[in-house]
């Protein structure tokens, strides 16, 4: 089950890197709250099977509950019931506002992972040696 799949960490750092792009650079009100939380379940999810042999769909089921659940503890302000308020980094890795929408582009994260993870050339890929 442990492995290290060179692809998916390549593709780790690249949505990290664009991550921290949009963190520093973009201050809009759709890329940088929407398209970087789509992202950032890729993110995860990629994370994951960099270093872990798991099922495609149980690990995208993982990674959305996962995403719903820190937007969860967003809504029972998890930050502030621990008191973390005043650290730039909780506030920015857990969040402090609850929204809606986060949660539909988490879905889109999760739908795009399911889609390029079942496209046709990826068997191909698989049986080359």
């Amino acid at each position: 089950m442990l492995t290290f799949n060179k692809r998916y960490f390549i593709f780790t750092v690249l949505l990290f890197s664009v991550e921290v792009l949009i963190a520093l650079f973009v201050h809009d009100r759709f890329v940088r709250p929407y398209v970087g939380d789509v992202l950032v379940v890729m993110l995860m999810y990629s994370f994951i099977r960099s270093f872990f042999k798991t099922p495609v769909t149980g690990t995208a089921i993982f990674v959305l509950a996962f995403a719903f659940a820190i937007e969860v503890l967003q809504y029972l302000k998890i930050v502030e019931v621990l008191g973390l308020q005043n650290s730039k980094v909780a506030r920015t890795m857990i969040g402090t506002f609850f929204e809606w929408r986060d949660l539909v582009a988490y879905v889109i994260g999760f739908v795009i992972i399911l889609v390029l993870e079942r496209r046709p050339w990826k068997a191909t890929e698989a049986k080359r040696p």
